[in-house]
């Protein structure tokens, strides 16, 4: 069992056939697909499994925090399953390919007091841009 789908029961979510193939096709490492992908590779699994319920199903797991959802400059949304492991994203200017990193000490450290304008942090993000070894 992959651990998003592990993940998914331990919450008591109703696992459908459609959701469960979705939970399925977002497993591994470095998964960052768009809705359309997931789409396309669950179709191949299921081929009845609309669209709507790909869509529906990638914000029912965001909405329970089990997938992080990724803007990028204007390209479409990519659906991390990674959500419970911090990470920070590195992303290819020019193709789009994303990996997860982990780069060593607290991102929050390089953000003085000062800077921080009274705010409570909950959360940092930091993408690193660049190119990717093909596009190089």
């Amino acid at each position: 069992m992959s651990d998003l789908l592990g993940r998914l029961r331990e919450r008591g979510w109703r696992l459908t056939a459609q959701r469960r193939v979705v939970a399925e096709v977002l497993d591994g490492e470095h998964v960052h697909l768009t809705a359309d992908e997931v789409h396309a590779r669950a179709a191949a699994r299921l081929p009845e499994i609309s669209r709507a319920t790909v869509y529906n199903t990638l914000g029912e797991m965001v909405t329970l925090g089990e997938v992080i959802e990724v803007a990028t400059d204007g390209r479409a949304k990519r659906y991390d399953p990674n959500a419970h492991r911090p990470h920070q994203h590195l992303i290819c200017s020019r193709c789009g390919t994303i990996r997860d990193v982990h780069p060593a000490g607290d991102p929050l450290a390089s953000l003085p007091a000062a800077e921080r304008y009274g705010f409570t942090v909950a959360e940092v993000e930091v993408t690193f841009r660049g190119l990717c070894p093909d596009c190089a």
